[in-house]
């Protein structure tokens, strides 16, 4: 079983600067779908990236993408050309963008952001509006009802359900 708190905790406590987008938001908003990775949008710096790697140094980060899957050994330079990260970890999966459909870049997505105290501490969660922005972006048949979901919650929020 996926232990994504773990995988976040790490990234508070390294100080990564992130934002969480995609299921785990949605979950964190009330949505009723299950999630089994956390995607975050990351500022894809080299000094970002490599407090990345240090913080999951231990539960042996490799890229899920790659038919070998390397071990995650990046250095400086290499940051520089990194545009997303799909990793795969001893806790679970975690997905690194450079940017959200919809969205944008990193420096975007915090606009859309706000912050939220964790049980692993602070950190920043797209809003509901900003997921369901990127949600509807990427029109995938498994976003709809996501969708839907969070446009419900949405509304109850704005009292259109009293």
């Amino acid at each position: 079983m996926p232990d994504l708190e773990s995988i976040l905790s790490r990234l508070v406590g390294h100080e990564v600067d992130f934002v969480i987008v995609g299921g785990y938001a949605a979950v964190a908003h009330g949505c009723t779908l299950v999630t089994m990775d956390v995607d975050v949008c990351c500022e894809m710096t080299p000094a970002n990236l490599m407090k990345l790697q240090e913080s999951l140094a231990d539960i042996h980060p490799v890229h899920r993408m790659t038919p070998q899957e390397t071990p995650l050994e990046l250095t400086p330079a290499k940051a520089e050309t990194i545009r997303n990260l799909y990793l795969r970890t001893d806790e679970g999966q975690l997905d690194c963008l450079g940017e959200v459909k919809g969205l944008g870049e990193y420096q975007d997505v915090l606009k859309h952001s706000d912050e939220f105290d964790l049980p692993f501490g602070k950190c920043r969660i797209l809003t509901l509006n900003g997921i369901i922005e990127a949600k509807k972006a990427m029109d995938r048949p498994r976003d709809h009802e996501t969708v839907l979901q969070l446009e419900s919650i949405l509304e109850r929020l704005a009292g259109g359900n009293e």
